[in-house]
């Protein structure tokens, strides 16, 4: 034997040491939520690439891409809930614990109580990634935590780490159906009512979304998209004429309909505030529509499509130029006359009384889109409140401005927060009276969503997912008076 030349490589004396098992699921997986936590990313961004590639190199299949998908996604959802669990199981505080071997630990934790893995495939598997990502002293670690976690089913750890609903609903709410504290306080106090309303909402967040197409009218029609889909797997919206639900996820990118624009896909909810913006009484002409924040263009897309039908034109403005291109992309093809600019709405380039129908779709906190965008809840903090809060009120009153007198405001925003609801409209509606700027009154928007249950007294609307399956969008419909 040579000096250089000497046994197999040994972990500890008596045991061959074995290559690491690499699992390109959960390889993928890690990679995803680390992109989340270290770039800020979010994974609805991040997944299709990392998937499309995976398919390319790797001859993924739809089964690996959906068990991927429910591994990120699940992870980053429960992830509060999972956190009070692993900390429960570790000999130390959460942050001391490296970022990378808690991600590790969240994907576990998700398939032993998530999932129907088998117990001992969700543990070895974790292991084996734990090998290849982190090395095999920090695999024996996470090993050890695993097996803590695999002594108990989800609801007994439940009882052991959420403290009782009679002492601290909050909390208890927050830790069992994984939302920060702060926010399941906000939903309650725009929800209302009492205990089942506000838990039936939080699991709603935690659901895995439908995907919801758009057939953009006078381009295409429900009947196209059921057909490329196939019945078997299409179903029709519950509320817009112009949705169609995919039973099954499926690749919307694979239509025909969509590669063209001429349909797209968009949430329901979305497609209601469009829909009732169009839809509301006006006085005098109907020939100039503004989507004063229109990026990325699922609700400008819609509203370009309705106002052609109308002989209208839509001018579309969206601050980012980035943002602004995506706009273009999803109007192209428009039959009827637009324009698409990229300017701030707060500062506008165009005259005041100048439209005849406006919607602003402010940025906003995203508390209405848990379901779509599941890591946004850990990343707000109540402080993003007050920093949304003047840009919401400067995109209104400027929005208001700009409509002439008996024509339509659209004030939405994809938030059920009352700070960033009914406060703002309040406060705008206030400030006009007062220092004698664009007044307006109320238009009841509950009419304008037809067959639409459970929208509350009125006269703006908000939608829940737990109640009619959409985004929990917030509409205020105002008419200018002076």
């Amino acid at each position: 034997m040579s000096p250089q030349s000497g046994p197999p490589r040994r972990s500890h004396p008596g045991k061959p040491y074995r290559r690491p098992k690499k699992d390109p699921v959960r390889i993928l997986a890690f990679e995803a939520l680390r992109a989340v936590d270290e770039r800020d990313a979010y994974a609805n961004l991040v997944l299709p690439p990392l998937l499309r590639k995976a398919r390319e190199d790797s001859g993924f299949d739809a089964r690996d891409a959906a068990l991927t998908t429910e591994l990120v996604y699940g992870t980053l959802r429960l992830q509060g809930t999972y956190d009070a669990i692993i900390a429960e199981c570790v000999d130390r505080p959460l942050r001391e614990v490296d970022p990378p071997v808690l991600d590790v630990l969240s994907l576990g934790a998700h398939q032993l109580l998530g999932t129907r893995i088998p117990t001992h495939a969700a543990v070895s598997a974790s292991v084996e990634l734990a090998r290849v990502v982190l090395g095999d002293g920090r695999a024996k670690f996470v090993n050890a935590v695993l097996r803590k976690i695999a002594a108990a089913d989800l609801d007994t750890w439940l009882e052991r780490v959420a403290p009782p609903y009679d002492e601290d609903p909050e909390d208890h709410l927050g830790v069992v159906h994984a939302h920060p504290r702060w926010i399941v306080s906000a939903l309650w106090d725009a929800l209302g009512g009492g205990r089942a309303g506000i838990e039936d909402l939080l699991e709603a967040d935690n659901e895995r979304p439908e995907v919801t197409l758009v057939a953009r009218p006078g381009r295409a029609a429900t009947d196209e998209l059921v057909a490329a889909v196939g019945e078997e797997s299409a179903l029709p919206g519950r509320w817009s004429p112009y949705a169609v639900r995919l039973a099954e996820g499926g690749e919307p990118g694979a239509l025909d309909a969509v590669r063209e624009g001429r349909a797209g896909v968009q949430d329901e909810g979305s497609q209601l505030v469009a829909l009732a913006l169009a839809a509301a009484p006006l006085d005098g002409p109907d020939r100039r529509w503004l989507d004063g924040c229109a990026g990325p263009g699922g609700k400008a897309a819609l509203l370009g499509a309705l106002a052609a039908e109308r002989g209208a034109a839509l001018l579309a403005a969206e601050k980012q130029p980035h943002r602004a291109r995506l706009v273009e992309r999803a109007l192209a093809g428009n039959p009827g006359p637009y324009q698409v600019i990229a300017a701030d709405g707060t500062r506008p380039p165009w005259r005041p009384e100048s439209f005849d129908r406006v919607l602003v779709d402010v940025p906003c906190t995203g508390l209405g889109a848990l379901r779509r965008r599941p890591e946004a809840r850990w990343r707000r903090r109540p402080e993003d409140l007050a920093g949304f809060a003047p840009l919401q009120r400067g995109l209104l009153r400027e929005a208001l401005a700009a409509t002439r007198i008996g024509g339509v405001v659209g004030y939405a925003t994809c938030s059920p927060h009352p700070a960033e609801t009914r406060a703002v409209v309040d406060d705008v509606l206030g400030e006009a009276r007062k220092d004698q700027g664009a007044t307006a009154e109320w238009i009841d928007a509950r009419p304008l969503m037809p067959g639409v249950p459970a929208l509350g007294e009125g006269p703006d609307v908000q939608l829940w997912p737990h109640l009619h399956g959409t985004d929990a969008m917030y509409l205020a419909l105002l008419r200018r008076t002076g």
